[in-house]
C-alpha cells in the first residue's frame, strides 16, 4: 500500500509544490522545531525560507503576483508544515485567511494595493473576531466603530489574535451602527494596517504582549486594544459596512479546513514517531511492534490518520468548487482534531516513560494537539453547525 495521507489526482504542479515543501520541512523545520518551541522563539529563518519559496502567495491570484493555487493545495501544504511544527503553519494560516477575504470581498483598490505585497510576504495578515468575553458567539461582539465624517473611531478589546505582534495587516470584525434588526447585520470588517511590534504601535492601538500558552509556542498570540483609534472608511473590507459577518464566516470556513489540515499533520507525525519507536524498542525478546497490543494501536492510529485526511481533502475540494461547505468543513475539523488528540495520546503511550521527557518530540505534540480541539470553534460548536446543516437538508415532511 502507499504511505498514509496520499491524495489522488493531483496535478504535476501540486505534486512539485508538495515535494518541495516536504523537503523543506524535513531539512529546515523538524531539526530546529524542538529548540525553537522550547524557547518560545519566533521562527524567523523558517519564515524567510517560506517567503523565498513563494508560500505566502500560494493562493494569491497570478495577476497579483501569487501562484494562484487552490484551497486544496494550500491545505496539503499546511498539513506538511504542521507535520514539522504546528506553529509554523500558524504563521501562514491567518495570512491565507485574510488573502482569501481580500480576494473574494475586497475592493479593486484594496486588492491592487495589498495582494501583491501579501504574495511576497512583505505584508503578513492576521484576523480578529474573538473578544475577552466571547469566542464563537460572534453576533455578541462589543468592540464598536463610531462614524465621524469620513473616519471611524474604534473602541474595545479583541482577544486570541494569532500573529498579533508580527503581522502588519489585521482584518478586525467590529460593531457598527447600520440600523439593522439582526445583530450580525451590524458587523463590519476593517483592514487595519499597522507596524509590527508590541505596546502602543499606533495612536489608540495597543498590543500588550504575548499570551503565555501551554503549547503553540513560537507564534505570538495577543490581545488587540482599541482606545479612540481612528481609521478611514476606505479601510472597510469591500467598502461597504454591515457585511463583516458574511466576510468573516467565509474566512472561517477556510480556517476550519486549515485546522483540519494542521490536525492531520500532527497526527501523521505522531504516527511516524510511534511506528519508528515501536520497531526500535524491544521487550520480552522482540520489538514492541510485534506485540499485538501495540500492533493494534498502530492499526487504529493509521486508520484515523487516513480518515481525517480524506475528510479534510473533501472539505477543501468542496470549498474550491464554490459550493457551501460549512457542514463538511465542520465535520473535517471535528474528526481531524479529535482523531489528532487520540493518535497523539496513543503515540505518547507507545513511547512509555520517554514520551514524558522533553527530549522526545512526542512531548511537544502532546501540548500542541489540544489547541486544535478549540481553535476555529470547539468540537461542540462544530457539532452545532453540523446538526443545523443536517436538519436543513433533511427537514421532516411529516
Amino acid at each position: 500500500m502507499a504511505r498514509l495521507a496520499q491524495t489522488a489526482g493531483l496535478t504535476d504542479v501540486q505534486q512539485e509544490i508538495l515535494s518541495t515543501v516536504r523537503d523543506f520541512v524535513d531539512k529546515e523545520i523538524i531539526p530546529h522545531a524542538q529548540t525553537l518551541e522550547h524557547g518560545d522563539t519566533y521562527p524567523t529563518d523558517i519564515v524567510e525560507g517560506m517567503k523565498e519559496m513563494g508560500l505566502f502567495g500560494l493562493t494569491v491570484p497570478e495577476e497579483y503576483g501569487g501562484l494562484g493555487e487552490s484551497l486544496l493545495t494550500y491545505a496539503l501544504v499546511v498539513e506538511e508544515i504542521a507535520r514539522g511544527w504546528m506553529s509554523v503553519s500558524g504563521v501562514i494560516n491567518t495570512h491565507f485567511i485574510v488573502a482569501h477575504m481580500l480576494k473574494y470581498h475586497g475592493t479593486p483598490e484594496q486588492k491592487q494595493r495589498l495582494l501583491p505585497r501579501m504574495a511576497t510576504g512583505e505584508v503578513r495578515g492576521a484576523f480578529s473576531m474573538s473578544e475577552p468575553e466571547l469566542g464563537s458567539d460572534v453576533a455578541a461582539i462589543k468592540t464598536r466603530a463610531k462614524r465621524e465624517g469620513d473616519e471611524y473611531v474604534i473602541d474595545g478589546a479583541k482577544m486570541w489574535l494569532t500573529n498579533g505582534g508580527t503581522s502588519n495587516l489585521v482584518a478586525v470584525l467590529v460593531r457598527t451602527d447600520e440600523g439593522a434588526e439582526k445583530p450580525h447585520q451590524n458587523l463590519t470588517t476593517f483592514l487595519v494596517e499597522k507596524p509590527e511590534g508590541f505596546g502602543e504601535v499606533m495612536p489608540g492601538l495597543s498590543i500588550p504582549g504575548k499570551i503565555d500558552k501551554m503549547g503553540y509556542k513560537g507564534v505570538d498570540t495577543t490581545e488587540l486594544v482599541f482606545d479612540g483609534f481612528r481609521i478611514g472608511a476606505e479601510a472597510i473590507l469591500g467598502g461597504e459596512p454591515g457585511k463583516g459577518f458574511r466576510h468573516m464566516m467565509d474566512g472561517i470556513e477556510v480556517g476550519r479546513v486549515n485546522v483540519a489540515a494542521r490536525a492531520c499533520g500532527i497526527a501523521i507525525r505522531a504516527f511516524e514517531l510511534a511506528v519508528e519507536y515501536a520497531q526500535q524498542r524491544r521487550t520480552f525478546g522482540k520489538p514492541i511492534a510485534e506485540h499485538q497490543a501495540i500492533a493494534f494501536k498502530l492499526a487504529e492510529m493509521a486508520t484515523k490518520v487516513e480518515a481525517a485526511h480524506l475528510m479534510m481533502v473533501n472539505a477543501a475540494k468542496l470549498k474550491d468548487s464554490g459550493e457551501r461547505n460549512d457542514v463538511q468543513a465542520g465535520m473535517a475539523k471535528l474528526i481531524a482534531s479529535e482523531y489528532c488528540a487520540e493518535v497523539t495520546q496513543e503515540a505518547f503511550r507507545i513511547h512509555g516513560g520517554y514520551g514524558y521527557s522533553k527530549e522526545y518530540e512526542i512531548e511537544r505534540l502532546m501540548r500542541e494537539a489540544p489547541f486544535l480541539l478549540i481553535g476555529e470553534g470547539t468540537s461542540e460548536i462544530q457539532k452545532t453547525i453540523i446538526s443545523r446543516g443536517l436538519l436543513r437538508e433533511y427537514r421532516s415532511r411529516g
